[in-house]
């Protein structure tokens, strides 16, 4: 929903610059295969150059150059230098006492300094005590002070090459506050964790689920984690709807009914910071919305806002939208969060759909294997009852009872070949038809029936109108929408909706039906719990009146129609 002028994109921290004056550090060496995994490194040829190119970097000089460091502190330049430094740089006799330190060092508190400086003596005693080359001396250490803030240093021994004295040793030292980082890595850390309890969605456990139920299970688990890890109270999931390319909100968390309100498509322009990212794939800070001209009013007295996609194998499959009352709320570390947490709602929605796809691909299997290990044997028994027959044709009751196994044969292919048809099928059906009788509750009651699946809505239609309804038939959404939308208040008493459809979904029937009649029930169809725009839910928190799961019972379509004319009977003004 959200938008800011300013796109954010996945950005890698810039890592501190590292001048190498010539001599320190051969460019092919280990020492600096190992600094340039923490430093941006560049080779220059004297401190001259050095000076030049030094600002907001750190330097590192071989021992001919800084020995003399300390006679050049005085002159003023090579200080000024160092004391620039955004880190903290220091100088230690082998004893660990301070010789000079920039600024940055200066500021650390007491606990951070003898931490350096005894780390500086242990340095000084292993080159001392010849235990490592010159070379290989430099040493990179982590630390935790007793306030829980984290530093890390390099330290590196420095020796007078024009003398041997072991006083001539010094310890050059350059430390860096890393708690920003560290604790960054913490929350990163915690919401892996989080995201893998989120798709950790076992089959086993949502078997007996229906779609708003395991949706719900899903969505408490989203909210947990985003509230008490990321701290974001405000937000909307919203998912793209590949033909239509609209935004579809199924998830919205302290946020006005408005959100859901808004007709947005991945596009650039014209649809809110959401429809932006969805488009481009990008995430979008908002640090003002008052001064964005992308942002859509969502969240009363909104102030910033961070929209992210949702990647599915790089696929954007919807966006994660996120508003604050406070002004400049969302930094790049949230940022990053927010984009990592995304993926792992896109893959914990997509194995919710998968589980039901293979729900609907294993029923169907199971109820085809099912008539072929039947068929014979069905066969066998019209074949002994036919038999039967010509032997008992003169005996009345004999005959009859006959025939009754015949008939029952006949209708348990016809329940099973049901069954096997899964969603494309209501089971029952001849039987309802057959004792079929006009129900006073249903006479005259107006009903539209909408479903791209012939039989479905042709069924419907018979058992209904053999009970007194009149019944209106649609072939898609946007037939249904349509006619909806000519329609006046009272027109229809009922309206009974597939969820998926190639055109429209069943939410969007269902909210033009709410926009003709707010009293009218709805009643929306899927095959098998099968919602892949997250439907159920929203029509749900909007007085939905029931679900029925395909291929349901003629018996449980009669029964909520029922529920639905008495509940519409009695909403109506006497």
């Amino acid at each position: 929903m959200a938008e800011t002028n300013r796109t954010t994109e996945c950005q890698v921290a810039q890592r501190p610059r590292l001048l190498i004056l010539d001599g320190a550090v051969e460019a092919d060496s280990a020492t600096a295969a190992a600094l340039a995994k923490h430093f941006d490194l560049r080779f220059v040829g004297d401190a001259e150059a050095a000076h030049e190119a030094a600002a907001g970097a750190l330097i590192l000089a071989d021992p001919s150059a800084l020995m003399p460091l300390e006679r050049a502190l005085a002159d003023g330049q090579t200080g000024v230098l160092l004391g620039a430094l955004g880190e903290g740089v220091c100088l230690c006799d082998p004893a660990g006492r301070l010789i000079w330190a920039n600024r940055k060092y200066q500021q650390f508190n007491h606990a951070v300094s003898k931490k350096v400086e005894r780390t500086c003596q242990d340095v000084a005693r292993h080159y001392a005590d010849r235990i490592e080359p010159l070379e290989d001396a430099s040493r990179r250490f982590a630390f935790q002070t007793e306030d829980n803030r984290f530093f890390e240093m390099i330290a590196s021994p420095v020796v007078d090459p024009r003398s041997s004295a072991p006083e001539s040793l010094r310890i050059l030292a350059i430390v860096w506050d890393t708690t920003k980082s560290r604790r960054l890595q913490q929350q990163l850390d915690a919401i892996d964790a989080a995201g893998s309890e989120l798709v950790r969605i076992e089959s086993d456990a949502v078997a007996s689920l229906n779609t708003a139920q395991r949706l719900t299970l899903l969505e408490d688990k989203i909210i947990n984690f985003t509230k008490e890890l990321m701290h974001f109270d405000h937000f909307n999931i919203y998912l793209l709807e590949k033909q239509t390319r609209r935004l579809l909100p199924v998830m919205t968390v302290g946020m006005p009914q408005t959100v859901a309100d808004y007709d947005l498509r991945a596009e650039t322009t014209g649809n809110g910071i959401s429809g932006y990212v969805a488009a481009t794939g990008r995430s979008y800070i908002c640090h003002d919305v008052q001064n964005d001209p992308r942002y859509l009013p969502g969240l009363d007295n909104a102030a910033s806002s961070l929209s992210v996609p949702l990647r599915l194998h790089d696929q954007v499959i919807g966006v994660f939208n996120i508003e604050s009352l406070t002004p400049g709320a969302f930094s790049e570390d949230d940022r990053q969060i927010a984009e990592i947490f995304g993926r792992y709602v896109a893959l914990a929605l997509n194995i919710l759909d998968l589980l039901v796809v293979e729900r609907v691909t294993t029923s169907g299997t199971v109820a085809v294997n099912v008539i072929g290990e039947i068929s014979q044997p069905l066969n066998d028994i019209t074949a002994e009852a036919e038999g039967l027959r010509e032997k008992v044709i003169t005996d009345p009751i004999a005959l009859r009872h006959v025939d009754r196994v015949l008939a029952l044969v006949s209708t348990v292919r016809r329940k099973v070949e049901d069954v096997a048809k899964g969603p494309r099928s209501i089971l029952g059906i001849q039987e309802a038809i057959e004792n079929a009788q006009i129900d006073p509750l249903l006479l005259n009651r107006h009903v539209l029936v909408a479903d791209d699946e012939p039989n479905i809505r042709e069924t419907i239609q018979a058992v209904l109108t053999r009970r007194g309804c009149r019944v209106t038939v649609c072939e898609n959404g946007q037939e249904a929408i349509d006619l909806l939308s000519r329609a006046r208040a009272g027109d229809f008493d009922l309206v009974i909706s597939d969820i998926s459809m190639p055109d429209h979904n069943g939410y969007q029937v269902f909210a033009a039906a709410r926009r003709l009649d707010s009293t009218v029930p709805v009643i929306l169809m899927t095959g098998f719990g099968y919602d892949p725009h997250h439907s159920i839910v929203r029509a749900s928190q909007e007085g939905l009146q029931c679900v029925l799961f395909k291929p349901f019972q003629v018996d449980q379509l009669l029964d909520e129609v029922g529920k639905a004319a008495r509940l519409h009977e009695r909403s109506q003004p006497r």
